[in-house]
C-alpha cells in the first residue's frame, strides 16, 4: 500500500475549495465552509450537453409563474445576447419572434421577443437596467387619460371634415 492510500483511507474527505483533509465525522471544512467530497471523487459532474450545463445554471426560484416579456432584440443574435446575460443570473428565458416576423424568410432577421417566468422578472429587469439594454417603459395612460386622448382625436376629425366641408362649398360657390 503506498502513503498516498494510506493517507486517503485515514482522511478519506477533503475540501474541494482549499484542498484540506478531514476524517468522516466532519461534513463541512472548518476553514470556508464548502461541503467535503471524497478523497480522489470528481466533485462535480461534468455537464452532458449544452442543454444539460444551461439547466444547471438556473435557479429554481425563478422558474414559477406565467412568462412575460421582459425585453426585446432587433435580430435573433442580440436576443440571444440578452438571453445569455439573464442565464448567467439564474433566470430561464425563452425567445420567441416578435409578431408580424415570423415568417420562414426571416430565419434569423426581424426582432424578438425575451420570456421570463414572473418570478424572475424583476430580477432580469434589473440584470438588463445594469447593462443598460432593459426596454424604454412608458407611463401606463389611466382609463380618464384614453378616453380625452380618444375625444381630442374624435374633435380634430370632425374639425378636419368641417373645413374640408367649408372649403368645397366655397368652391363651388365660386365656380357658380
Amino acid at each position: 500500500m503506498s502513503a498516498r492510500e494510506a493517507d486517503a483511507e485515514a482522511e478519506p474527505l477533503a475540501c474541494p475549495s482549499c484542498a484540506l483533509r478531514f476524517g468522516l465525522d466532519e461534513r463541512f471544512c472548518a476553514s470556508c465552509g464548502m461541503p467535503l467530497v471524497y478523497v480522489g471523487s470528481d466533485p462535480v459532474e461534468s455537464p452532458r450537453d449544452e442543454a444539460h450545463d444551461r439547466a444547471r445554471k438556473i435557479d429554481p426560484r425563478y422558474t414559477e409563474g406565467r412568462l412575460v416579456r421582459v425585453a426585446g432584440g432587433r435580430h435573433q443574435a442580440e436576443a440571444e445576447l440578452i438571453q445569455g446575460m439573464l442565464l448567467e443570473e439564474g433566470v430561464p428565458s425563452l425567445l420567441r419572434r416578435a409578431a408580424g416576423f415570423d415568417v420562414p424568410d426571416m430565419l434569423a432577421a426581424g426582432p424578438r421577443d425575451v420570456l421570463v417566468p414572473e418570478a424572475g422578472a424583476e430580477v432580469a429587469r434589473d440584470v438588463l437596467l445594469q447593462a443598460d439594454m432593459a426596454p424604454r417603459e412608458r407611463p401606463a395612460e389611466t382609463a380618464g387619460a384614453q378616453r380625452r386622448h380618444a375625444a381630442s382625436l374624435t374633435g380634430v376629425i370632425l374639425a378636419a371634415g368641417a373645413f374640408t366641408a367649408l372649403v368645397t362649398w366655397g368652391l363651388i360657390q365660386l365656380t357658380a
